[in-house]
């Protein structure tokens, strides 16, 4: 398996458990407006019913965003390889690598470490469309790309 593919996987690994996450919560609060049962004190019950209600509201939300960048995610064709950074490429600089893809953090491959990031953040916009040997300023960093897969 290629670095790229690699990457790929521990990206969807990330996003899927989110997802698993937020789907959890979910079906929590369904389950917690389902049993809640009127009491004598009628205010105290609707106020509850309308914090799960704000509460599934909110998970609703983080589950579109979710499902929106699984979706930016797949649009990745690990076996495409561009001279040009794009999503999908694997960038090789002489302070950090990243791979553009979505925003999950540090990850690791074969003890080698990676920033995968989304083209759409701050360092994402300055590195697409860039090539090897292009110089990338970035709060007071210059960097140097070396290679992009």
């Amino acid at each position: 398996m290629t670095v790229k593919e690699t990457l790929y996987n521990l990206c969807l690994e990330s996003i899927d458990a989110r997802l698993l996450t937020v789907k959890a919560t979910m079906d929590e609060i369904q389950e917690s407006l389902l049993s809640e049962t009127k009491s004598s004190a009628g205010d105290k019950h609707e106020t509850g019913r309308a914090m799960l209600q704000l509460e599934r509201e909110k998970a609703g939300n983080q589950l579109a965003e979710i499902i929106k960048i699984k979706t930016n995610l797949s649009k990745i064709d690990v076996t495409n390889a561009s001279k040009k950074v794009k999503l999908g490429s694997v960038v090789y600089t002489n302070k950090a690598n990243y791979f553009i893809s979505i925003s999950s953090g540090e990850l690791e491959v074969d003890g080698v470490k990676f920033y995968a990031i989304s083209p759409n953040t701050p360092i994402g916009l300055l590195l697409v469309s860039k090539t090897v040997g292009d110089t990338v300023a970035f709060r007071e960093n210059e960097f140097v790309i070396s290679e992009v897969n």
